[in-house]
């Protein structure tokens, strides 16, 4: 991918540099945004965690893990993590929003752009996620972008104290020249 990155209504898909520390410390240091994501996403949201995560310390920035920038501004990150073995196939997507752009589409745009560009590049049959059973809206981002519903892992996700169900969703083709 290009530095410019990949364009969306209002947003650009593109690496992460050192230069988004800020923004990304701005963002991130949310508990309403770190309570729907992995505990690899700490809440607080220190500068030590922020310097970890840009240095690739948290994710593998060599994978397709993006910061989503809005006006200038990283304000939130996706990304795929590729399957091994005989599942390199498929990879899980993951993705969070700053709370200042919740309920906007953004994340549904980012996500449409996104996915069929990761499945192309990775040629990928197989894109998944998991949703805490909470998250509607992340939820509703899937669904809107043709991800189906396979199920419930219940009692999946112990967090902050208390036992979740985990949704699994997933786009699939059947071969490298669908887009769905």
């Amino acid at each position: 991918m290009a530095e410019a990155g990949l364009r969306g209504e209002g947003f650009v898909l593109r690496p992460w540099r050192e230069a988004d520390l800020e923004s990304l410390l701005a963002h991130a240091d949310d508990e309403q945004v770190a309570r729907g994501v992995s505990d690899r996403f700490p809440s607080p949201y220190t500068r030590a965690d922020g310097e970890a995560f840009l240095a690739g310390r948290v994710v593998d920035l060599a994978d397709p893990v993006l910061a989503i920038e809005i006006d200038g501004q990283a304000c939130g990150g996706i990304g795929a993590r590729p399957g091994t073995g005989e599942r390199a196939h498929s990879a899980e997507i993951g993705y969070w929003l700053g709370r200042a752009h919740w309920g906007k589409g953004t994340m549904t745009r980012a996500v449409s752009v996104f996915a069929p560009w990761v499945m192309r590049e990775l040629a990928l049959y197989r894109l998944h996620a998991t949703v805490l059973g909470f998250n509607i809206g992340s939820a509703q981002v899937l669904r809107r972008n043709g991800f189906l519903e396979e199920g419930v892992q219940r009692a999946a996700v112990f967090k902050r104290g208390v036992l979740h169900d985990l949704r699994v969703f997933a786009k699939v083709r059947r071969n490298l020249d669908d887009d769905h």
